[in-house]
């Protein structure tokens, strides 16, 4: 067992460190060029977007998930144990320095998320539930590369049940028996893995929307609470948050807290940790934006930018003051997840080991709901037979069990092996297929210019082929052309001929 941690763990390393870490900042620092800076220009709108009405169908229902659902759902994939547990590992191997570069991650992750969210919306199918999208869609549409889509759909399928998921269970597992302590019964393990498997099943089995509305409550409720947890932390110990700061940022450009002095190692763990937290680029949340209905591409690539700094500046932001207000010794730090234990309890007492393990399983199971909505929208992206719907539901089920009570090591190291495979081979495809966005962005940008609330159909950019959705303003907004005040048509000339003369 410890010679197949030692090598995936060194597979793990070489993948991050010679082609995913190069790629996430080369690209994301192209995207945020080429963007005009999109991710800090328009954040004003990506907050205005997230209540944007519903587009209906014919009988006044919502043709899919709603801007926010879309948001919740991609929320609960990126705010989980990387928040905790991730974040207290970068801290541990990269010191304090690892925070700021985590915080550089999301600020040019967001320009590759709108790249990426953005295109799968455009590229996005109906189905019977909604819309379906993400990667394997525009590999496949934009691409012309259905192989590549099928390798990036089995890469994902794999990866959300068995590494992701698994990782969550394993943690709330841990958890739960280190709150129990010393004296737990040898059957808890077994009940607590059974537990998460029905839990799961009852959610799972009710289709996309059953999982959309579980996340639209329990995102926000998880994040409140951990908030306020940390909130109360920092104002008990608002003397050392100067200090912090400081540490931060002369830590980032030093690596004095690193054995060796080592600042790539810094930088590596920031980055690191950053796109497993944040999702930026990886190919993972652009499956739930593509879920969304609603009149442009553009504003859902604005909604998954403002998860990114959601789930980075500030989710990972408190659990990274939360420890750090605590001065701890980062030379004999165990583990991720004991660094930010012992801080939390350090600051409110042995009470608070319940607290954590009820926010540590509010953010695991959030996130099994959030992958396991991935995997399933990759799996029709390869089959539509209602069986292996069935089989995949299963196994995805049985994975979580497993994993609640596998090796955390062996877990964690596949779990980067494969989403360094997952990242590379999504930017790749988003690189690619960029200047569709840049020209998503341009038709957005002189809608709004004008006064429009902007509305995008495919007759304004038809040099861009294999295009489903976004049949015409009707289907696209859910109302009739009639009823129109805006001039719609002359929106769409004045749209084209800015796209045809950039």
């Amino acid at each position: 067992m410890e010679s197949l941690e030692s090598t995936v763990a060194q597979f793990a390393d070489t993948v991050w460190s010679w082609a995913a870490v190069p790629i996430v900042l080369a690209l994301g620092l192209y995207f945020t060029i080429r963007s005009g800076f999109v991710q800090v220009r328009l954040l004003p709108r990506m907050l205005g977007t997230l209540t944007d009405r519903t587009p209906t169908d014919a009988e006044g229902r919502p043709q899919s998930l709603s801007a926010f659902q879309a948001f919740t759902v991609s929320a609960a994939s990126r705010v989980g144990i990387g928040n905790i547990a991730g974040v207290g590992t970068a801290i541990a191997m990269g010191g304090p320095g690892a925070v700021f570069w985590m915080w550089i991650m999301a600020f040019v992750g967001g320009a590759s998320s709108f790249v990426e969210s953005t295109l799968a919306q455009l590229y996005k199918r109906r189905d019977t539930d909604g819309f379906r999208g993400g990667p394997a869609y525009y590999m496949e549409r934009g691409l012309k590369a259905r192989w590549l889509g099928v390798f990036f759909s089995v890469l994902l399928i794999v990866s959300t049940p068995i590494a992701v998921n698994a990782l969550q269970s394993n943690t709330i597992s841990v958890t739960i028996q280190g709150t129990v302590g010393d004296g737990a019964p040898t059957w808890l393990p077994y009940a607590i893995a059974g537990a998460i498997a029905v839990l799961t099943a009852a959610v799972v089995f009710g289709g996309i929307h059953r999982i959309a509305n579980v996340t639209q409550a329990l995102v926000p409720a998880m994040a409140l609470l951990y908030l306020a947890v940390g909130a109360v932390i920092l104002v008990i110990n608002w003397d050392q948050l100067l200090p912090v700061f400081g540490d931060i940022f002369d830590d980032a450009f030093s690596g004095r807290s690193v054995a060796g002095g080592a600042i790539g190692t810094v930088i590596m763990m920031g980055v690191r940790r950053g796109i497993f937290s944040n999702e930026a680029g990886l190919g993972t949340a652009p499956n739930a934006a593509a879920s969304a209905a609603t009149t442009h591409p553009v504003k859902q690539g604005l909604v998954q930018t403002l998860g990114v700094y959601f789930d980075t500046w500030l989710v990972c932001s408190i659990t990274a003051f939360i420890i750090l207000v605590s001065r701890p010794d980062l030379s004999g730090t165990p583990d991720g997840m004991t660094l930010t234990h012992d801080a939390i309890v350090g600051s409110l007492g042995s009470w608070s080991g319940v607290l954590i393990t009820v926010i540590v399983f509010l953010l695991a199971f959030s996130t099994i709901l959030g992958c396991y909505f991935y995997g399933e929208a990759n799996l029709e992206f390869i089959t539509t037979k209602k069986g292996w719907l069935a089989i995949y539901r299963a196994f995805a089920i049985a994975a979580v069990f497993v994993g609640a009570l596998s090796s955390a090591a062996l877990v964690w190291n596949l779990m980067d092996a494969i989403l360094a495979l997952l990242a590379v081979t999504n930017l790749v495809a988003i690189a690619l297929l960029s200047r569709h966005a840049f020209a998503l962005l341009r038709n957005y940008s002189e809608q709004a210019k004008r006064g429009l609330d902007p509305v995008f159909t495919r007759d304004q950019l038809p040099q861009i082929e294999n295009v489903d959705a976004w049949e015409d303003y009707e289907s696209v907004t859910g109302l009739s052309a009639d009823t129109d005040q805006r001039g719609t048509n002359t929106a769409s000339a004045d749209a084209r001929e800015t796209v045809a003369s950039s």
